[in-house]
């Protein structure tokens, strides 16, 4: 169905080491796996002709099909945070502001009715269950949650009935609901309408059973396609890497932070923040039932929910990204919000990462530039660091490992890349407070286990204190003291 020999892309930033031999015969169904950066996003841009090959090498097999355009048959899903198109009008807090979300913006409902769902009643019943697509319908895209989005992304692609469909890291950010019932419809697919899945995964448990066969990618290299039960035979175990104790070092000996009275901060170690009966509604829709909430200096809290729950919603009110805050009883370092603090006194303490500080820092910026902008808590870099803060960035992203690409732009790092560097960027300015919300999204597993050490090493330090949001319980580190369910 799918065939290159001997490919070697045009574009000379997006050649493999080697050139790409490939066959991908019918009924197969294929899992490209791989570490961040070994080149699985590459392979996949040639597949779907981004960056085409120098012969045009690729050659597809969609009989029996209606319509001879590649474009109708493949359909390709790089879940990467991100609403559609960078269209520049996004930006970071605009989830939360709903004043600023035009009136015509489209529900889920519209869009997905022009793309012909209406016409597939038998579609509609077969997606509705898996993604409980019927809560999502009346909702305008802009307000969905990081997994709610990744459901309907999939929902559109599927209802066109492709014959070939390629997910790039579809599992992030869905609950253990939604993935259980995503891979159930892929199976289901492949079965029933012969559709070809091809998933890029950074995480090899994510592999389904319904797949066949693996491409395993290294290094800028394209391996032997291996069936399934041999890749797993092959990589049994990922071997569990150790934080150095240079860096283990570096952490534990940062200076220890002595507050003064204007730093908005408790100084008697107690109280982070307390919600008391704090609940959120936009119009007659309700985002965020109502939550009591203390945390405490020196917790380690676990903030869980399925998708749409209001985790993100939750954690944009602490931050000061949510102008309903002002409306809500909420003290944060002990200071009731709305007593004449600025928001740049709260965020000095804060360190945070999430699915829409990703979505909206797709910037053409050198990647050391994203991570000093956490020094000054802008999205884009418009202060310079001094030549001693430029030298802390350049240290914690020693310590996450992408030192070595501080100097490459941001939008030509991999997914794995770019988070890594949004949590040197949450780390960089030595936080009190360090708020997670999904951190491991699209890391391997090897990185996966070092920044939960990182996590735990940073977390042992006074004054320290830790929110951290995920779907996959293996990812929290070991130092989790207290737990939340929305």
């Amino acid at each position: 169905m799918i065939e290159i020999t001997n490919g070697v892309a045009r574009h000379p930033l997006w050649r493999m080491q080697e050139p790409i031999n490939l066959h991908i015969e019918r009924g197969e169904q294929i899992a490209i796996v791989g570490d961040n950066s070994a080149g699985k996003s590459r392979l996949v841009e040639v597949l779907t002709g981004h960056y085409p090959l120098l012969m045009n090498e690729v050659h597809y097999d969609f009989s029996p099909s209606p319509s001879p355009h590649v474009s109708d048959n493949l359909k390709y899903i790089s879940f990467r945070d991100s609403y559609g198109e960078q269209d520049g009008t996004y930006y970071y807090q605009q989830r939360w502001n709903q004043h600023d979300i035009p009136d015509d913006s489209p529900t889920v409902g519209e869009i997905l009715e022009k793309e012909g769902f209406g016409s597939h009643p038998s579609a509609k019943d077969f997606l509705a269950s898996p993604f409980s697509l019927d809560s999502l319908l009346q909702k305008r895209l802009i307000s969905l949650s990081s997994g709610e989005l990744r459901r309907f992304m999939i929902a559109k692609a599927l209802v066109t009935f492709p014959r070939v469909l390629i997910l790039d890291n579809p599992f992030i950010g869905l609950d253990a609901t939604a993935r259980k019932g995503f891979r159930d419809l892929l199976e289901a697919l492949t079965r029933e309408q012969k559709l070809l899945v091809i998933l890029v995964l950074s995480k090899r448990d994510d592999i389904p059973d319904f797949i066949t066969h693996v491409l395993p990618v290294e290094g800028l290299r394209l391996l032997p396609k291996v069936p399934l039960s041999v890749y797993r035979q092959q990589y049994a175990a990922t071997p569990r890497p150790v934080l150095s104790e240079d860096v283990r070092g570096w952490i534990t000996n940062l200076p220890v932070r002595h507050f003064e009275a204007t730093d908005f901060y408790p100084h008697d170690g107690g109280e982070i923040l307390c919600f008391r009966n704090v609940s959120i509604k936009y119009g007659d829709r309700t985002i965020l039932r109502p939550v009591n909430w203390t945390v405490c200096e020196g917790e380690r809290w676990a903030l869980s929910g399925p998708n749409g729950s209001g985790k993100s919603t939750l954690l944009s009110l602490v931050c000061a990204d949510n102008p309903q805050a002002y409306a809500c009883d909420i003290r944060l370092f002990g200071h009731r919000r709305g007593t004449g603090e600025s928001i740049w006194q709260i965020k000095k303490h804060i360190g945070y990462v999430s699915p829409e500080m990703h979505r909206a820092y797709l910037k053409n910026i050198p990647a050391i530039d994203v991570v000093a902008s956490g020094l000054s808590d802008s999205v884009g870099l418009y202060v310079r660091p001094r030549p001693e803060q430029k030298q802390v960035c350049l240290d914690w992203m020693r310590v996450f490992g992408v030192e070595d690409v501080a100097d490459r732009s941001f939008l030509q790092l991999s997914s794995g890349e770019q988070r890594l560097c949004l949590l040197a960027r949450a780390f960089v300015k030595d936080p009190e407070l360090l708020i997670l919300d999904e951190p491991l999204h699209g890391l391997d597993d090897r990185n996966r286990q070092l920044v939960r050490q990182i996590i735990k090493c940073f977390c042992e330090r006074p004054h320290k204190t830790l929110v951290m949001v995920t779907h996959y319980q293996e990812e929290l580190p070991d130092c989790i003291t207290h737990r939340l369910t929305l």
